[in-house]
């Protein structure tokens, strides 16, 4: 296994458990917190199942679309936005122990690993013929 299918891999359990055990099945009180500091008027756990439900699709997309790169691409933007997100609207998250800026800052180096290993590995493509 190559370590771009390694990255791919370790990225798309990334978002596979991010989406899965504390959006889904144990609702984090982080995870509420960051809902919550929005304002929405919606439901916090409605909105956590729909996040929870979306990671879970990037995951399956990462892990089973392994010929494309926008999953990576989309999961790198994913990774910044929310980061960028949880800065804005709850910066105290930023100071605990496991903290979204060492797990995204982690998970983007998984999508640099993944799309410079796929990209070095695909074959150049030849000139159309006239």
């Amino acid at each position: 296994m190559t370590s771009a299918a390694i990255a791919r891999l370790a990225l798309g359990l990334v978002f596979l458990y991010h989406g899965l055990v504390p959006k889904l099945l144990f609702l984090s009180p982080d995870e509420v917190r960051m809902i919550e500091a929005h304002g929405w008027p919606l439901s916090t756990q409605r909105i956590a199942e729909v996040a929870g439900a979306a990671e879970i699709v990037l995951a399956l997309a990462i892990l089973l679309l392994r010929r494309s790169r926008w999953p990576l691409w989309l999961a790198a933007a994913a990774l910044v936005g929310l980061l960028v997100d949880v800065a804005l609207f709850a910066p105290e998250l930023l100071l605990g122990a496991f903290n979204p800026v060492s797990t995204n800052i982690a998970a983007l180096a998984l999508c640099a690993i993944a799309l410079l290993g796929e990209r070095d590995a695909t074959p150049p493509r030849s000139p159309p013929l006239r």
